[in-house]
């Protein structure tokens, strides 16, 4: 045994031949296994404690790898829960600092001075590169734990979990649009996510925003004020009785109907469109979300634009008189930027809501496509600011790891569009709200299992 490591703990210091394979073991060691080099060449209670960190490390790595094949929601779980995440914060920040430790300590029992004149510089330069790698990477994860449950606490509520209903999760997604023209925040995109509980096919079913004379859930208070519907009888308390200016009505003129909507992570007026939603749909609405078309074009240039196919042209205006063109989005695959994108979804000039209702979700889906986890987490302090700023919901942390298990799942599969449009016999004008629960019914509905010959 003492042949064996006397090289290594007691080397001929007048060979440079043997001090440069010295080096090069000790150096390729301690990437390999971190505390080896001190164990076999220096401190031997400091290589224990590097050899006990590691093995500590790659223990909880294979933990963590066999609970994500096993049990992937509670893995996302933790992840996404404040407490793990600083967890994994501290676990990440103290590896880093014992390797830097073991690195220096490693680069000092090498001896470079000892070692042949041209191996120095590959050697000190080999070291120092992984060891910015390594310890670099263990900070950027570090410090996006840390953003990240920032993030999380800022946007998520603590609050109670809700169950599936009928095996499927609903949720509404709205975009609003505030402005220094209008009185409040209206919301300019409306629709309701209905996803499939275990295998996670969504239907995303867009509500255009000048239907009238929807009907409220029974237990709704303004079920009591609209018995007939919104405006059906006498009219409402703001200008045009259409389906988003529930928000502003309830919001601004009787934010006592849910008095509770503040402390529970929403706001009257979403809880007013939640119910007018429900009243269309026949759906049970779980949770909102709430994305603040103002702050859009950030998120979308944190995410480093969007890939969008444009069908045909579409005009920007630049005044309020639709009579000027600005610029044209041209047919074919774009990548836009935030601006380009806030403006692909707004325009109005010479289109109608639905073909506006059909670009929202054309960006919606491109949005989820660019969030994907790499890209993400390269730009995740612009995602984590944008997304505060922009995002606003009632879906509680608990549920966090269950939603984005699901939302893998989700990715996978094709979203059924279910557009309650003229091309569907719809007017809007002049609603069949019970042909529209029909045509919802239809898009969630299981197919058909093949029949056994």
């Amino acid at each position: 045994m003492s042949s064996v490591s006397s090289p290594i703990r007691h080397p001929n210091l007048t060979s440079p031949q043997v001090m440069t394979r010295r080096g090069w073991w000790l150096v390729v060691l301690n990437v390999l296994i971190p505390g080896s080099a001190q164990v076999l060449a220096g401190s031997r209670r400091l290589g224990r404690f590097g050899l006990g960190a590691t093995l500590m490390l790659l223990a909880l790595a294979l933990l963590v790898g066999v609970s994500y094949l096993l049990w992937p929601t509670m893995v996302f779980t933790i992840f996404t829960n404040t407490i793990g995440l600083w967890v994994a914060a501290l676990v990440l920040a103290f590896y880093a600092v014992v390797w830097l430790i073991l690195t220096l300590d490693t680069l000092r029992l090498v001896r470079l001075v000892r070692a042949a004149p041209k191996a120095r510089p590959l050697i000190a330069v080999f070291t120092t590169i992984v060891m910015v790698a390594v310890c670099g990477t263990a900070a950027y994860g570090a410090y996006v734990a840390t953003t990240a449950s920032g993030f999380l606490s800022s946007v998520f509520v603590a609050g109670p979990t809700e169950p599936p209903v009928d095996g499927r999760y609903n949720v509404l997604l709205l975009g609003g649009d505030a402005g220094p023209d209008r009185d409040g925040l209206r919301p300019d995109s409306i629709s309701v996510v209905s996803i499939d509980a275990e295998t996670g096919k969504a239907a995303m079913i867009g509500l255009p925003r000048n239907l009238v004379d929807f009907p409220f859930p029974a237990d709704s208070p303004l079920a009591a004020v609209y018995p007939e519907g919104y405006g059906a009888i006498d009219g409402c308390e703001v200008d045009a009785c259409m389906l988003n200016s529930v928000f502003t009505e309830v919001e601004l003129k009787s934010p006592e109907m849910y008095p509770n909507a503040v402390a529970e992570g929403s706001e009257p007026g979403i809880e007013g469109m939640r119910d007018a939603a429900e009243g269309i749909t026949g759906l049970t609405i779980q949770y909102y979300v709430l994305i603040d078309m103002q702050g859009f074009a950030d998120l979308v240039d944190s995410l480093g634009g969007v890939d969008v196919n444009v069908t045909e042209r579409v005009p920007v205006h630049t005044d309020e008189t639709f009579t000027t063109v600005a610029f044209w989005f041209e047919p074919g695959k774009q990548h836009m930027d935030g601006y380009h994108a806030l403006w692909y979804a707004r325009s109005r000039h010479g289109t109608s809501d639905y073909d506006r209702m059909n670009r929202q979700h054309q960006l919606e889906e491109a949005i989820l496509a660019q969030a994907n986890p790499a890209n993400v987490l390269t730009k995740f302090q612009a995602v984590a600011a944008a997304g505060a700023q922009v995002v606003k919901t009632d879906i509680p942390q608990g549920m966090l790891g269950y939603f984005v298990d699901l939302a893998s799942k989700t990715k996978k599969l094709p979203i059924v569009p279910v557009q309650l449009t003229p091309e569907n016999n719809i007017d809007p004008e002049d609603p069949d709200y019970d042909q529209i629960r029909a045509l919802i019914s239809a898009a969630l509905a299981p197919p058909p299992s093949p029949s056994a010959d």
